[in-house]
Parts: structure tokens; sequence; C-alpha cells
């Protein structure tokens, strides 16, 4: 008989015995439970709803113009300091680099939580914390910025300083006058490729994890956090252009958007390499995430 819309046993007038479900039939348990999961792929996951959202965008707008603000000064911070010749360029850079990220990650953070960076956004996602809409949105974000910050400094500077230091651009090799002819100088991509790994999972796992944390957020407070996340960019910087001092590689991008920018408006060789900017953040992030797997429940942010 059919009560509720439910179809309940009944028996064989010729057996006499039950007539059970068929066994590929679904429970009104394994229906929630298929729904559940249908619900958690596109809401945690997926995060459909957040590609019309408008707190999403607004945030997104927040990484856009600091990303360009960053680029902007970074590639400013750079060009200056090899200009004026001072004796420790790479350490007068890294201390403006670390003050600048420190000042505009605490501009960024009530709005959008501070990423203004591709591999802070891609290792928020494999840990867990934003959805795949919400990562591509300021990712896209980040990159337009990027561009609007090479745009400015492009129409700040002259041609000349333009074409000497290409927009301060991220570069691997660079071709310079020989007595032969154009001679390529710079470093392996491997080399560089691995110095790229290291740097970003050294990032993420001495700093960018601190922010991940809700009980070392809250313990340690928003602006210590700012301001380590931007010293030990700093350090990163300086390892890498210091330790690997090699003429023609310009270090660690440590910021896909901040290597995109410069690429796109200047062009020309900043695109020979231009992948390792992007492929070792990627594999630097996800190393971080199984890092992060592997971590006890009780002592990740979860908790």
């Amino acid at each position: 008989m059919a009560r509720n819309g439910i179809v309940e046993d009944e028996e064989n007038n010729f057996t006499h015995n039950r007539v059970l479900p068929v066994a590929s039939t679904p429970t009104p348990g394994q229906i929630k439970e298929e729904s559940d999961a249908k619900v958690f792929l596109s809401t945690k996951v997926l995060g459909l709803e957040q590609l019309l959202s408008l707190e999403v965008w607004r945030a997104s707008l927040a990484e856009l113009l600091g990303t360009a603000v960053l680029v902007f000064a970074l590639d400013t911070i750079v060009i200056s300091t090899l200009q004026t010749e001072t004796k420790t360029p790479n350490l007068v850079m890294s201390v403006l680099i670390a003050f600048v990220v420190a000042v505009l990650l605490l501009a960024t953070y009530p709005i959008s939580g501070g990423h203004i960076n591709p591999i802070v956004t891609f290792a928020a996602l494999l840990t867990g914390l934003i959805s795949i809409s919400k990562a591509a949105i300021y990712i896209l974000a980040q990159c337009v910025g990027g561009i609007l910050g090479s745009l400015a400094l492009k129409a700040v500077v002259n041609s000349a300083i333009e074409r000497t230091y290409s927009l301060a651009g991220c570069t691997v090799t660079i071709v310079v006058p020989g007595t032969d002819g154009p001679t390529v100088i710079g470093m392996g991509n491997s080399q560089a490729l691995w110095l790229e790994i290291i740097c970003s999972f050294v990032f993420l796992f001495a700093s960018v994890w601190m922010a991940f944390d809700r009980r070392q957020a809250k313990a340690v407070g928003r602006v210590i956090i700012c301001i380590i996340l931007g010293v030990v960019l700093g350090l990163l910087v300086f390892i890498s252009t210091t330790v690997t001092a090699t003429k023609g590689y310009g270090g660690s991008g440590l910021n896909p958007a901040r290597c995109f920018g410069p690429a796109v408006v200047r062009g020309g060789h900043l695109w020979n390499g231009h992948w390792i900017f992007w492929i070792g953040p990627t594999i630097g992030c996800v190393a971080f995430a199984l890092y992060v797997k592997m971590i006890p429940r009780e002592h990740t942010h979860s908790y």
C-alpha cells in the first residue's frame, strides 16, 4: 500500500513472504547524504553562488587596488635602489619592501583578508579556507592589479629607465652585448625554479600560516602578523638576491601577479622563463597544503 507517498513492504499472496525493497533503491538517509554532498560541493568547494556575490567582488576590488599599489611601490623601490648606486642596494631594497608589504596588508586585511598575492590565495584554496570561485576572482583581480601598477609606473618614468630596468620585472636571464655578439646571462631554469619553490614554501610556512591559524592570529594580533609577513618576505628577497647573486637574474618573484604586470606591459625578454614564477609558487603551495594536511586536526585552524 502507498501511504504518505512511501511504498510500504507488502506480503506476497502466494508465498506469504515479505517483498523486500530492491537493493539499489536509495533509502531516505542515503538521499540526504547525497544531497548534503552536493550542497557541500557547490557551496564550500566550488562556491558558485560567490560568482554573483557583491561582497566578494567588492573584496576583489581591494585586492586589485592593493596589488596595483604593491607592484608600483615595489618596482619603484627596485629601480630607485639600483639607480642611486648605494653600497648595499639589496639590504635597502629588502627593508623597504618589508615595510611596504606590511602597510598594504594592514590596509587590505579588513576588506579582503589581505592576500594581494596569488600564492596566498592559492594556498588558502588548497587548505580549504576559500572556495574555487573566490580564489579565481581574487587571482584575476590581482593580475589586473599587477598590470595597472606596471602601467602607472610606465607613465611616470622616462623611456631610458623603462628600457634599462625593464620596469623592474622578474627576469631569469637577460641578453647583453658581448665581444662576439649578444650574450645571454642569468640563472638556469632549473635553479630558478627550485629557488622559487623553496622561497614560496618558506614564505607560507614561516608567516602566512600564522594568518591562516585562527588561534595564532588571535593571540599574536593583526598588526604583528602583517609585520611578520612583511619581514619574512623582505628576508626572502634579500636571500634570493644575495646568496644567489647572478647578474641577469632578478631574484625570487614570490608574487606571480607582480611578475605578470611588467611582462604584459613591457613584454620582450620578460616572458623568457616567466612560467617559472607561476609553476614554482604553485608547487610550493601544493607542498604547503600537503604539510597542513599531515598536521593533526587539533593543531590546525579548524580546531
